[in-house]
């Protein structure tokens, strides 16, 4: 059973219909990559997975368990769709990170939050909220030392690159364990000589399995860490299929102009 099912989903804003009937599958352990021209939807799309926006119509399923059906008219509350929320990290294209805190604590922030909340319901002791935080910093200062930034925990963001500070947004992405992780052009803001460490941190995800979506402009990046590729046109999926499928096999004029664009 694939990890996640997206059906037929569609997303207007106003009379803009920007989705227009996406429906893929992704099985635990792949990487997702969807390329297009600016304006095909990608981005809609992972606000949509990541409950920042509600879907006109579809169907989003983790795991045998339906996160959203248009088909409920309930609404959901905001307790609900941040629980949904955290089945997905999302990286975004701009770093978001918190200028005011260090590094190590823009990884913990989210994680030591929640951990407060879920020990306050239990009434739990204060020594073992204690326990509970260091773990959850501990957890934290792992993951800035797996992409490479154990030296920089104690940095601002002001004080680090573009790429080290991306990779921290990563490494805050992967604190609450997510089930798929999400990035919107990670590399998008970034100089060149700045991408391939981020790219480098992103490869050696996908070689430890974590299941991904990634939006990239990187084209040889995404043939080489792909196991799916979609090509998303004017909101619908133009084409969809292996990287050697899309990138060599298509024979669609869209995405031949499109390769033709960011090769040049």
């Amino acid at each position: 059973m694939p990890i996640l099912e997206v059906k037929n989903i569609c997303k207007s804003f106003g009379k803009v219909e920007v989705l227009k009937g996406i429906s893929f599958n992704i099985e635990k352990g792949e990487v997702l990559t969807l390329i297009g021209s600016s304006g095909s939807g990608k981005t809609t799309l992972l606000r949509c997975l990541n409950f920042l926006e509600a879907p006109t119509v579809g169907t989003i399923t983790l795991n045998g368990e339906t996160l959203f059906s248009s088909e409920d008219t309930k609404a959901l509350s905001d307790r609900e769709k941040r629980d949904r929320r955290l089945h997905f990290g999302l990286v975004f294209q701009q770093f978001n990170l918190f200028p005011q805190y260090t590094a190590l604590k823009n990884v913990t922030l989210a994680a030591e939050l929640l951990k407060k909340e879920e020990l306050k319901y239990e009434k739990a002791p204060k020594s073992k909220v204690k326990e509970e935080l260091e773990k959850v910093r501990d957890h934290a200062a792992e993951l800035l030392d797996s992409v490479g930034l154990s030296d920089k925990m104690d940095n601002y963001p002001c004080q680090l690159s573009g790429g080290q500070q991306q990779r921290v947004a990563i490494a805050r992405a992967l604190a609450l364990d997510p089930e798929i992780l999400c990035f919107d052009e990670p590399t998008s803001a970034l100089d060149p000589e700045l991408t391939g460490e981020v790219l480098s941190v992103i490869r050696s995800l996908a070689q430890r399995n974590m299941t991904m979506i990634i939006v990239t402009h990187e084209m040889e990046f995404a043939k080489s860490v792909s196991d799916k590729v979609i090509f998303m046109d004017d909101g619908v999926i133009a084409v969809e299929g292996t990287p050697r499928e899309v990138f060599e096999e298509s024979n669609n004029e869209r995405i031949q102009k499109f390769l033709k664009s960011v090769n040049k």
